[in-house]
Order: structure tokens, then C-alpha cells, then sequence
């Protein structure tokens, strides 16, 4: 979850798709050139140690004048944990 909060920070798309589930995986990844994200709080963790095929994050990313609070689902694939989607919830 860090790891992809990093790379829309960074706008590198290439590391956000490699890193998101085949059969979710957009062909772009759009950014919003008047994002500036300023911090990442992990809220909630459920699953996803090293004996688990799936997982889920509950993150809350601030941005200027806002933020973003979202479960997103996990699974590994080949061995490697990929982003699958994700519920927005209120705050």
C-alpha cells in the first residue's frame, strides 16, 4: 500500500500498473495534474501475512483540500501482493 501510494505521488505509472491485479488493471493509469497528495495514515489491516492469498488495507491519503478513505483488496499473484479495487467509505 505504501509502495503504490509513493507512485501516484511520483506519477509513475509503469510501477502502478505492474503492481495491480491483471484482471482489474485499467490500460492507464489517469492522474489529475492539480493532485498533490500530502500523507498516507493505514488505518486497518486485515489479513495478508506471509500464510494469506488475499488481504485488505483501509488507508486514509490526504491531499490539498481533502482526502481519500478507502478498503482496498489485495491478492497475491505469482507470489506477489497486487492491488485488486477498492470501497470508498465516508468519513
Amino acid at each position: 500500500m505504501r509502495s503504490r501510494y509513493c507512485a501516484f505521488v511520483q506519477r509513475d505509472e509503469p510501477y502502478l500498473l505492474r503492481t495491480w491485479h491483471p484482471r482489474t488493471r485499467p490500460a492507464r493509469v489517469g492522474f489529475d495534474s492539480g493532485m498533490r497528495w500530502t500523507g498516507l495514515e493505514i488505518l486497518d489491516t486485515a489479513d495478508g501475512s506471509a500464510f494469506h492469498a488475499t488481504g485488505t488495507v483501509t488507508f486514509r491519503a490526504s491531499f490539498r483540500g481533502g482526502a481519500l478513505h478507502e478498503r482496498s483488496r489485495f491478492e497475491r499473484v505469482e507470489g506477489a501482493w497486487v492491488y485488486v479495487d477498492g470501497e470508498f467509505l465516508e468519513d
